[in-house]
């Protein structure tokens, strides 16, 4: 006996799959840049605790970039796992892609903006140019993503109803 057979993905939907994983990736891979940047970490770690010898700073500063890797791969592993559910036709799983999209681009904007008009410097925020091309780059996948998610072709077939007129016995 042969199992279920599955529909096909929708182009425009396995393109969004494709986009929310590369749109995971860039965020992921500026998270691991910025982890392995060791000078910053031990800076930042002096700071908040000045009375801390090397050992314990060099200590700290491990246990946090290993802390920070299993928190991107698992990111990634959400990320991906999500998108593969939504490209298999689970609604749920495209409303929290849309919710963790439409949050992810509003605070992207929101730094664009704070970085153009010039709050982010008046408070201090630096904002690299490695980070101003993955929030561009980002806010930009993420947005293509939840609209080809929306599009009519994007659309799984409805499944077929069951005739109530058909006697039953």
């Amino acid at each position: 006996m042969a199992g279920p057979v599955d529909s096909p993905v929708p182009k425009l939907v396995d393109v969004a799959r494709w986009l929310w994983i590369a749109g995971a990736c860039v965020g992921m891979t500026r998270f691991v840049v910025e982890l392995f940047d060791r000078e910053t970490l031990v800076a930042e770690a002096r700071r908040q605790n000045p009375a801390l010898g090397q050992d314990q700073v060099d200590a700290a500063v491990d246990r946090s970039v290993l802390f920070g890797l299993v928190i991107a791969a698992a990111f990634l592993f959400a990320y991906t796992r999500l998108a593969t559910r939504m490209a298999h036709g689970r609604n749920w799983a495209r409303v929290v892609l849309t919710v963790l999209g439409v949050a992810s681009v509003a605070f992207g904007l929101f730094r664009l903006v704070a970085w153009v008009s010039g709050v982010a410097a008046s408070v201090g925020v630096e904002m690299r140019p490695l980070d101003l091309a993955v929030t561009v780059v980002t806010t930009v996948l993420e947005t293509t993503a939840v609209v080809l998610m929306y599009r009519v072709p994007g659309h799984f077939r409805e499944r077929a109803a069951v005739d109530s007129a058909f006697p039953r016995t």
